[in-house]
C-alpha cells in the first residue's frame, strides 16, 4: 500500500494561512459540537531538562467515510533556538476511517508553525476589537513569522512592533517581514516598549517566567498567549490573567497544562470558572466573547491534536489535487499465504 510523504517545504506551499484559518475555525466548531475525540497529550521529559517528546492523537468526524484519524509525534527542544534546527520536529501521521489505512506522513514542524498561528488568527477575529491594528509580537522565532502572517489576515495592521532578548534576532525578523509581507516592523528595546499602546499582542517566546506584565496592557487589547505549553511555565503574569476575560482552545488541556492558568489557580487568585469559554463555543455563539470595547481578552493556546489532523487532511487533499509529495510503499495490505 502506498503512503504519501509531504515535506516541510511542500506543507508550507499546500497550507496557506487563510485556508488554514478556515480549517481551524471548522475544527473548533466540530470540537465544541462533540464531533472530535482527543486525550490529553502524552509528554515525556528528556534527561537533563533539554526538551520533551510528545505524542498527540485525535479523531475527527463520526461516519467512517468522513472520519480522519491522526497522531503527531514530535520533539520540543528549546535549546535549538539560534541553531539550524527548528524547536519542534517530528511527523504527523494521517489515517482514513474505513480500513484504518495510513494515508500520509507530513512534516510536523511546518504543520505546527502554520496551524498554531492560524488558531491565533481565528481567536483574534473572534475576540479582538474590530478596529484593533497596533500589533506587538514578543519573540522573533518561527512562530513570530507565522503569527505575523496570521495577524495580517485577521486585522488590517497600522503598526507592528517586535521584541526579543537578542537585538539581532529582532533585526532579522524585521528584515524577513519586509521581504515577505512588505510591512515595517519597529524593533523595541524592551517588552514593555513593544506592548504599551498595542491593542493586539502575541507572546511567542520560549520564556518560562512572565514576559508580559499587566500594567503594560491597555484596556481593550487582545492577547494571544502561545509560547508556554507546560504547567510550570508562563508568559503572562497573574495580574494579567486575573484582569482578563480568558478563553482557551480546550478547558481540560488548559486546566492541566497551561501555566498561565495553573499558577494563578495555585495562588488562589482564580478558579476554573475564570475560563469564559472555549474558542469553538465562541464561534458557535454558545459563549459570549468580548462584552465591551474596554475588555482585555486573552486567548491561551496550547495546541491540540485536532488541529494537526485537520491541517493534515487539508494538506493531503491539496497534495493529491496538485500531484505533490512523494509516494512510498509501506505496507498495510494483508500478505498472501505462502
Amino acid at each position: 500500500m502506498k503512503v504519501l510523504i509531504v515535506s516541510q517545504r511542500e506543507v508550507a506551499e499546500l497550507l496557506p494561512m487563510s485556508e488554514c484559518m478556515d480549517a481551524m475555525a471548522d475544527v473548533f466548531r466540530m470540537l465544541a459540537r462533540g464531533e472530535a475525540q482527543l486525550p490529553l497529550r502524552q509528554v515525556l521529559h528528556l534527561p537533563g531538562g533539554k526538551g520533551a517528546f510528545a505524542v498527540m492523537p485525535a479523531v475527527l468526524g463520526g461516519e467512517a467515510q468522513s472520519t480522519a484519524l491522526g497522531v503527531k509525534a514530535l520533539t520540543v527542544m528549546p535549546g535549538n533556538h539560534g541553531t539550524g534546527y527548528d524547536s519542534h520536529q517530528g511527523a504527523v501521521l494521517l489515517f482514513e476511517g474505513v480500513h484504518g489505512s495510513l494515508q500520509a506522513i507530513l512534516d510536523a514542524s511546518a504543520v505546527t508553525a502554520i496551524r498554531t498561528a492560524a488558531v491565533s488568527g481565528v481567536a483574534t477575529r473572534a475576540l479582538a476589537r474590530e478596529d484593533a491594528g497596533d500589533l506587538a509580537i514578543l519573540g522573533t522565532g518561527v512562530q513570530a513569522d507565522t503569527h505575523l502572517e496570521a495577524m495580517i489576515a485577521a486585522r488590517p495592521l497600522r503598526r507592528i512592533r517586535a521584541w526579543s532578548r537578542g537585538a539581532e534576532h529582532v533585526r532579522a525578523f524585521a528584515s524577513r517581514a519586509a521581504k515577505r509581507h512588505g510591512v515595517e516592523v519597529e524593533p523595541a528595546r524592551s517588552a514593555r516598549e513593544a506592548v504599551v499602546g498595542a491593542d493586539l499582542v502575541c507572546t511567542v517566546t520560549s520564556a518560562r517566567e512572565p514576559v508580559l506584565q499587566a500594567g503594560w496592557v491597555g484596556a481593550g487589547a487582545h492577547v494571544n498567549a502561545v509560547g508556554a505549553s507546560v504547567a510550570t511555565a508562563r508568559e503572562l503574569d497573574s495580574d494579567t490573567v486575573v484582569r482578563a476575560r480568558v478563553f482557551v482552545d480546550r478547558r481540560e488541556s488548559a486546566l492541566a497544562e497551561a501555566g498561565e492558568l495553573v499558577i494563578p489557580r495555585g495562588e488562589g487568585r482564580i478558579g476554573e470558572d475564570h475560563i469564559k469559554g472555549e474558542l469553538g463555543e465562541v464561534l458557535l455563539g454558545r459563549r459570549p466573547g468580548r462584552l465591551s470595547p474596554a475588555d482585555l481578552t486573552v486567548f491561551k493556546s496550547l495546541g491540540l491534536a485536532v488541529e494537526d489532523v485537520a491541517a493534515a487532511r487539508l494538506v493531503h487533499a491539496r497534495a493529491l489535487a496538485r500531484v505533490l509529495g512523494t509516494w512510498v510503499e509501506l505496507g498495510g495490505e494483508r500478505l498472501p499465504n505462502p
